[in-house]
């Protein structure tokens, strides 16, 4: 996001992100798979470059 210069604040105002969803990504919880998608087009790259599994 920040190689993009897209804040917090842009996804919650202009993409019209939810506050808790914020949170989630903030806090390494689960997402959504339409947010993964939305999100990817926003920063214009793939889920590769934004999630990583690791194991429990």
């Amino acid at each position: 996001m920040k190689e993009k210069n897209i804040t917090t604040y842009t996804l919650i105002h202009k993409h019209n992100f939810s506050p808790y969803t914020i949170t989630n990504l903030k806090r390494n919880k689960s997402i959504t798979m339409n947010t993964l998608e939305k999100l990817c087009k926003i920063l214009n790259c793939q889920a590769e470059g934004i999630v990583t599994f690791l194991d429990d």
